[in-house]
């Protein structure tokens, strides 16, 4: 099966170079027999790399050292799902794996389109051709996971102790679904741009796999957080990482593009901007990928230096100009169809949005760029931290916040003083009492305060949002609260699901602004020694040692403290908090030692215990963090995945076609409701 694997590599090479030639050509030569020959060259391309994905799975469950790869990131006594998740845990392999997700997206769009966008379709299954024909040749030219070592070890060194943790299971492969699925509405706004049918039909083909794309990062980056927080011992979830800021970029750009959307469907406008957004989106995901292979950038979540980044660099120059071009040659058909009548109106606040998200990602990017453009010009790299982001972002940030809750209460084409009194009134009253209130309790953080202030509006404008529509539902069809809610929901999913992001993304900014609130404390604990500490909300804890402990386990030696914990008096659960040397099947170190964290969660705030080191004298060298709201995080950002969900949902979406695209052609208004 190893040996089928390497052979069918090449093949898939093989087809999906046919693929891009033989799709091409007909769409230039109008000849249908080369047409669907290069869609079946993009099947067989795929087909081939599922077997050679067959193969290095194989290789991996079956501990073939004889393969540099296999050799490289996993060992005998290496658990099977980390042996599994090898596939993706190495250059190599999670090549590999890009080239697999998108030869199955390949194969899902051009057979989703057997019928239709027949115009469309040779460019769009031909540029699918030459992205996967790409990662086929750096796979096989630059990283081959198959390369075999001129001798077979004992054993393989293993894998990072860092990613021998769940979120590191489902983490990368939810980013790669994300990353790859921006390459289907590419080629589709390629074939748009070659064939000039920039309306209905193409927003029609692209907004599905757009929704596909947010959702997989979403998630990625949701759980990418979850795992630095619970795995790197640093007590936060977002660093600024150049490699977390690269997975951020192409969601920043395809959330703008999926609002962006809205106002091409419905008032004919935007169409630059969501032509822009769909290619700058697949650019940076490509961009986030040189990052991590390149070795340009200092990252716990790059790879090696490799001289894959000078194949991707490559490739992204290329991409980049041919797109350029292309948009150039095409300006005049993205002309729109009406004019914007006011500054204040919902179109108007859908482009202060745009605005807003690519100035967040222009942010993000040039201090993510900084420190390689000042060693290349300077010859001295000069970091860029989170001072900066934070001070740029946050305002940023929040005033995107606030358009969140604004948008959704103003009318189309220009609002009157009427609506915005009738429409604001509730939202903006409870927003300012609940700002009051804190800060009459005693908040003084000034971003803090806005920052909730701003949430309390936002849940105004959702709750009146959903009142209004349950409201209607129940005094036209005599429906009880619980169905008139589903239901709502169920016949309007675009507009409610939505909403139900905006609730979501209202808990992740309530829970960021907690992080002003984090108290930190760093202390060395004899065995039965106490220490106390009050938290943000006043609450006291009581900590001691109950000493070390040293075991063996699975593929790892422990160092464990133990602490018996209690909170306000009353016993809770110990908390406990390891050193751990990670060693292969002989017994031999393989990583330098890591650290796992003990954490104790709570609604209001988890309490986060780092043991640091041992001192002589059996002393624990601890570091004890409160991180107020840190839960909400990954429960907003799931609540913001479900809302993508429900917008995506298939059936919603055929309903929504009829009512948007259909009149957005004619350049009138249609009748769909917005999320």
């Amino acid at each position: 099966m190893i040996l089928l694997g390497e052979l069918s590599l090449w093949i898939a090479l093989v087809m999906a170079t046919w693929a891009v030639v033989a799709s091409y050509a007909g769409g230039g030569l109008r000849r249908g027999e080369l047409v669907l020959s290069g869609e079946r060259g993009i099947y067989a391309a795929a087909g081939f790399t599922v077997i050679a994905s067959a193969g290095l799975l194989t290789a991996l469950v079956t501990h073939d050292f004889s393969l540099k790869y296999v050799a490289s990131y996993t060992s005998a006594n290496l658990p099977t799902v980390y042996t599994i998740t090898a596939f993706w845990g190495g250059q190599s392999g999670s090549l590999l794996f890009w080239a697999l997700v998108l030869g199955i997206y390949a194969v899902i769009a051009v057979y989703a389109n057997r019928n239709g966008n027949r115009e469309m379709m040779p460019w769009v299954t031909g540029t699918l051709g030459v992205v996967l024909t790409f990662f086929l040749a750096v796979t096989v030219f630059g990283s081959n996971p198959f390369e075999r070592l001129d001798w077979i070890p004992p054993d393989g060194r293993g894998m990072n102790p860092q990613l021998q943790n769940p979120g590191m299971a489902i983490h990368p492969p939810n980013l790669y679904l994300g990353y790859v699925a921006t390459a289907v509405p590419f080629a589709f706004a390629v074939g748009a741009l070659i064939t000039r049918r920039l309306d209905a039909e193409w927003l029609g083909a692209v907004r599905r796999w757009a929704l596909v794309s947010w959702f997989f990062l979403t998630i990625g980056i949701t759980l990418g957080m979850w795992w630095a927080y619970v795995e790197l011992g640093w007590g936060g979830y977002w660093a600024w990482d150049p490699v977390e800021n690269a997975s951020l970029l192409p969601w920043l750009t395809g959330t703008a593009f999926l609002h962006s959307i809205m106002v091409q469907e419905k008032r004919g406008m935007l169409r630059k901007w969501n032509v822009l957004l769909v290619i700058g989106t697949f650019l940076l995901a490509i961009l986030g990928t040189f990052l991590t292979r390149s070795g340009i950038v200092q990252s716990v979540h790059a790879f090696a230096q490799s001289p894959v980044g000078q194949w991707f660099a490559g490739f992204l120059i290329v991409a980049t100009i041919a797109s350029v071009l292309l948009i150039a040659f095409r300006l005049d058909d993205m002309q729109p169809t009406t004019e914007l009548e006011s500054l204040v109106s919902r179109e108007a606040a859908f482009l202060y949005n745009n605005l807003l998200f690519v100035g967040i990602a222009f942010s993000v990017l040039w201090g993510t760029l900084f420190p390689v453009l000042s060693e290349a010009v300077k010859g001295a790299k000069i970091t860029v931290g989170p001072p900066f982001f934070n001070s740029v972002n946050v305002p940023l940030g929040l005033l995107l916040f606030a358009l969140t809750g604004i948008g959704p209460l103003i009318a189309w084409r220009k609002a009157s003083v009427g609506n915005l009194r009738r429409q604001f009134t509730g939202p903006v009253v409870f927003g300012l009492a609940f700002g009051a209130a804190l800060a009459i309790a005693g908040m003084r953080d000034p971003y803090a305060l806005i920052a909730y202030l701003l949430a309390a509006f936002v849940t105004g404008t959702i709750v009146q949002e959903f009142w209004k529509g349950i409201g209607a539902r129940r005094k036209m069809y005599g429906d009880s609260l619980a169905q008139a809610s589903v239901r709502l929901v169920a016949r309007n999913r675009r507009r409610y699901g939505g909403y139900i992001v905006h609730a979501g993304m209202t808990m992740v900014f309530a829970a960021f602004a907690g992080l002003a609130f984090r108290k930190e404390f760093d202390l060395t604990l004899r065995p039965g020694e106490t220490f106390a500490a009050r938290d943000a909300w006043g609450r006291e804890w009581r900590f001691t040692s109950l000493g070390l402990s040293r075991y063996e386990q699975l593929n790892r030696q422990v160092v464990a403290l133990n602490l018996q914990v209690v909170r306000d008096g009353k016993p809770v659960d110990n908390i406990v908090t390891e050193k751990r040397q990670h060693v292969d099947s002989q017994g031999n170190p393989t990583f330098e030692p890591s650290t796992e964290v003990g954490i104790q969660y709570d609604a209001k705030g988890d309490t986060y215990v780092v043991l640091a080191g041992v001192s002589p004298g059996e002393r624990a060298e601890v570091r004890i963090t409160f991180n107020p709201l840190v839960v909400w995080v990954w429960l907003g950002g799931g609540i913001m995945a479900l809302g993508g969900l429900i917008v995506m949902w298939p059936t919603a979406t055929r309903r929504r076609l009829q009512a948007g695209y259909a009149t957005a052609i004619a350049g009138e208004p249609a009748a769909a409701g917005v999320a």
